[in-house]
């Protein structure tokens, strides 16, 4: 089964290591340098271009990526 994450990206939900509210998960230093991190090396995918509301970490075939989406972390956890 897939999450679809906003406009034209969905991933397998086998492949999600979490989803995240970007309000509340940004105030500590460790996942500040963690999305500071994945920028740098390009692992950041925007599936927004509005106001980002959460991110979703995946892991597929030991690559990481970040999904920044304009849903909330309560609507995706909802679709899942």
């Amino acid at each position: 089964m897939y999450l679809h994450l906003g406009n034209e990206f969905s991933v397998c939900i086998n492949d999600i290591v979490g989803i995240f509210d970007i309000e509340n998960t940004t105030i500590g230093k460790a996942t500040k340098e963690l999305l500071e991190r994945a920028e740098k090396e390009k692992k950041c995918v925007y599936a927004t271009y509005d106001l980002p509301k959460s991110f979703v970490i995946v892991v597929k075939n030991g690559i990481e990526k970040i999904y920044i989406s304009q849903l909330a972390a309560s609507t995706l956890k909802k679709r899942l």
